[in-house]
């Protein structure tokens, strides 16, 4: 049997060796053109030019032919610190010239060398699309290298990434005159050349060009304005890289320049010296006395000068105080470029562009780590879907995909690498949990920074994916004032948003969060504060170890697992605040479970009606989703501070609750409670609900009525109201409808009425949805509010209201409603619309649609 080799090390290279980065250049410029374009005329002129000026220029005097350049060539352009490549309208045409520069390019990123783009005759914009002359070329190359597709998106990407580098091109820069675009060319390398040593960048440079572009776009380097640009995103997230890349590609164009890293860490008399030694390029500037000075000194001295600072890391605007950072300290055509974790420190600064660090997709990151973990080795099939679970793991996060590369670049068997995933998942490497902690300890000592720590570590513990509001009621209801407290996480990059408000965590501040409640009690998790390991849970519910540390506890099993423990595991637990049991089975008296819970998630609740001996006084929010609930409670008492019931999905629930006992709901979601047939009246008396959802409730089918729902009309502060496929006729939709003046989204699709009541009452309303009322005839009215209107399908509409007032409308969605002839008034509202879609609308008349395209004519 043979043996197999799993060493990834030892996997054969897929490209040649390149040079070391640190070994001294042979040559200055490496000239990369097509001889056929320009050999005897303009490169010749610039490589006559570049001598002249005493420029060391490696040229390839040879007409070399073959399918693979050569070594003598891929030797000369690791050793060159510039490559110049000349863009002419046939240089697509020439494999050599695309292989030579996906070397060079490869250079760039590996050795950190400088990539000058030439555009001769052809426009950076062909170049960068492949269109024109450069689309027939690879037409052609398609065709003949079907067989290896690879190589050709290779080409296509590498000049994609070389045409957005900033370069020269003949027309733009000088009208066409050749002689005068040499002499800038000359000029350009001289700067590049004399502007001294280039920041180190990094050792493999995979996804910085498109940053790079993203922000020099901001940045408009040229124009005589001042402009500050902000670089903001999480540890680790690379903002420091790209912003040394950018000060490379840009830093030769100001008449001073000063890099300050680590400012966080930075005494600031130290940062004064150094952005004034650094700008006015002297060795012995002393500020005297104070910061205060050292601020004046700064004003006076570079007022007149046109300079590139970058300040890196700052976490305090004391930071930016101190080094007079604002836009009129410098010359006109001055730019600033500030990164940090934290937009609080930018609220009084003048900012032109916040740019949110990206993380990486997952080709670039995936790239990153096998450089990282094989360098420029292939690795087998094995070693590769190991790779991808990696990078998996570090979601796109480029020091975690570095350091857990290296790392794993030692390890030399599968299993050794799935050794590394396993403990990963359970305990965060050391280097990616210090770079993440900074923010966490950043966010300060005492009274505030704990508040703000303790509202990070219950969402990175039991949050993420739940509403904005949601979170924000529960932990109100534990007396944390959150607000405040989450927009302060979303400003230092700690947590962020989906489109519809629901709460993001990167996965590996996640993993820092909850490593900093393990760390506290590493071998006993009773005496954490936060319970999430479902292993570690269910050995303290099932020792009935709890203590009072514990504040927060979620075991979140599968509906299928039988799990049972005994109350009195809760009976020590007198801190709990936060539990979640989604299908966990209790045995035992609930008195033990604690009085001052506030949140209580429990899906598949296996009880008919909610135990009288649960002290339940202190909830906030009562989440019990797939509950076998028939009623919620036999006995109510009154819940004050309850805001939030979920009951969505119980599907045995024939009553609902009396609401006269919960006087300050707020959200209430009965949804798809099939066997529940009547909303009890007491619900009118909800002075404080906000959100009432009530999808998918019918009439008793026995008896084929409707759905039994009193009046709304006290609901003076509903906001939302979702009463999707009820079955409501005409005689059944709730009445008061049209009074609810707070109301902003109201969800009426999939029901049977014929005519909507009046609506032009509801002065906040934004949202109307009616997709799938087959039976809707008309629309009788609209508030002028409306923003967006929903009713695909309606396939019975014929008549709706006129919409020539309607100057806040957005949308309008109106689909297949075949019996449409018109909307009146629309080309009167058409100037404010954004989006309309009457695809299927077969009765639409001529003139109707005639008055829409003339509007439209004449807009465009």
């Amino acid at each position: 049997m043979a043996n197999v080799n799993t060493d990834p090390k030892s996997f054969p290279s897929s490209s040649s060796s390149s040079s070391s980065s640190s070994e001294q250049w042979r040559y200055e410029v490496f000239l990369s053109f097509r001889g056929e374009d320009t050999r005897k005329g303009f490169t010749d002129h610039l490589h006559t030019a570049l001598r002249n000026a005493g420029i060391n220029v490696f040229i390839d005097e040879q007409l070399r032919r073959g399918e693979v350049i050569d070594a003598e060539l891929v030797q000369a352009i690791q050793l060159s610190m510039i490559s110049v490549i000349v863009f002419s309208s046939n240089y697509a045409e020439s494999t050599w010239c695309l292989d030579e520069l996906v070397k060079i390019m490869e250079c760039k990123s590996t050795l950190e060398q400088m990539v000058l783009p030439i555009f001769y005759d052809v426009d950076p914009s062909v170049v960068r699309k492949q269109t024109g002359g450069f689309a027939l070329a690879f037409q052609k190359h398609e065709e003949r290298f079907v067989s290896d597709t690879d190589k050709v998106k290779r080409w296509r990407s590498t000049l994609t990434r070389a045409a957005n580098l900033s370069g020269l091109e003949l027309q733009n820069t000088a009208n066409g005159h050749e002689a005068k675009f040499i002499k800038e060319i000359i000029q350009e390398i001289i700067r590049k050349l004399n502007n001294g040593t280039c920041l180190n960048v990094a050792r493999y440079q995979v996804g910085i060009d498109s940053r790079v572009k993203e922000i020099s776009d901001c940045l408009c380097v040229g124009l005589l304005d001042h402009r500050i640009v902000a670089i903001c995103g999480i540890g680790g997230m690379g903002k420091t890289t790209v912003a040394r890349a950018i000060y490379n590609s840009i830093y030769h164009r100001f008449d001073g320049r000063s890099f300050l890293e680590n400012v966080r860490e930075t005494p600031l008399l130290d940062l004064q010296n150094q952005l004034l030694s650094q700008i006015l390029k002297l060795t012995n500037i002393k500020v005297i006395d104070s910061v205060a000075e050292g601020i004046s000194v700064i004003e006076n001295r570079l007022r007149s000068i046109k300079v590139l600072v970058v300040v890196d890391d700052v976490d305090s605007e004391s930071q930016l105080d101190a080094l007079a950072i604002k836009p009129y300290s410098f010359a006109r055509g001055s730019r600033i470029i500030i990164t940090t974790r934290d937009e609080h420190v930018l609220r009084r600064l003048q900012v032109d562009n916040i740019y949110e660090a990206r993380k990486m997709n997952e080709e670039e990151a995936l790239e990153l780590f096998r450089l990282h973990a094989f360098g420029n080795r292939c690795p087998n099939e094995e070693f590769s879907e190991l790779a991808r679970k990696v990078v998996d793991y570090c979601g796109g996060l480029p020091l975690a995909l570095e350091v857990l590369g290296s790392f794993l670049s030692t390890k030399y068997t599968a299993g050794e690498w799935g050794s590394t995933l396993d403990l990963l998942k359970r305990t965060p490497n050391d280097n990616i949990q210090k770079k993440l902690e900074i923010s966490y300890y950043g966010l300060g000592d005492g009274g505030t920074g704990e508040y703000l720590k303790n509202i990070f570590l219950d969402i990175s513990c039991f949050f993420i994916g739940m509403h904005r509001g949601e979170v924000i009621r529960i932990l109100d209801g534990c007396g944390i004032s959150s607000e405040t407290g989450i927009r302060v996480l979303e400003e230092r990059h700690l947590v962020s948003f989906d489109e519809v408000d629901n709460l993001i965590m990167h996965d590996l501040v996640r993993d820092m969060g909850r490593e900093i409640v393990r760390a506290t009690s590493p071998n006993n998790p009773a005496k954490r504060s936060r319970l999430w390991d479902h292993e570690d849970v269910k050995r303290v519910l099932g020792f009935k170890s709890g203590t009072k540390k514990i504040e927060g506890l979620v075991l979140d099993l599968p509906s299928s697992e039988d799990n049972s423990y005994s109350t009195e595991a809760f009976r020590n637990m007198q801190s709990l605040r936060l539990l979640q049991l989604n299908y966990v089975k209790l045995t035992g008296s609930y008195e033990f479970l604690p009085q001052e819970l506030n949140w209580l998630c429990w899906h598949g609740f296996p009880e008919m009606s909610i135990p009288n001996n649960f002290n339940q006084r202190s909830l906030v929010a009562i989440d019990m989703q797939y509950s076998k609930l028939k009623q919620v409670w036999e006995n109510p008492e009154v819940l004050e501070k309850l805001k939030l019931l979920d009951l969505r999905h119980s599907r045995y629930l024939t009553k609902s609750p009396d609401f006269s006992k919960l006087p300050n709901l707020e959200d209430l979601k009965l949804d798809n409670c099939e066997n529940l047939h009547e909303v009890d009246h007491s619900i009118g008396g909800l002075k404080n609900l906000r959100n009432l959802s009530l999808d998918a409730l019918k009439g008793s089918p026995s008896e084929s009525s409707n759905l039994l729902i009193p009046s709304l009309e006290d609901l003076s502060s509903l906001m939302s109201l979702s009463l999707r496929n009820c079955n409501l006729t005409d005689d059944a939709v709730p009445q008061g409808l049209g009074s609810l003046s707070c109301l902003i989204a109201l969800d009426l699709q999939g029901n049977n009425f014929h005519r909507l009541p009046i609506l032009s009452h509801l002065t906040n309303l934004r949202y109307l949805t009616l997709d799938n009322c087959k039976d809707l005839e008309e629309i009788p009215d609209l508030p002028r509010s409306l923003m967006r209107l929903v009713a695909n399908h309606c396939t019975a509409l014929e008549r709706m209201p006129n919409f020539s007032h309607m100057s806040n409308m957005r949308e309008l969605h109106l689909r297949h409603s075949i019996k449409l002839t018109e909307v009146p008034g629309l080309d009167k509202s058409l100037s404010c619309m954004e989006m309309i879609h009457m695809e299927g609308c077969t009765s639409l008349t001529d003139t109707f649609k005639e008055s829409i395209l003339k509007v439209l004519s004449i807009s465009l």
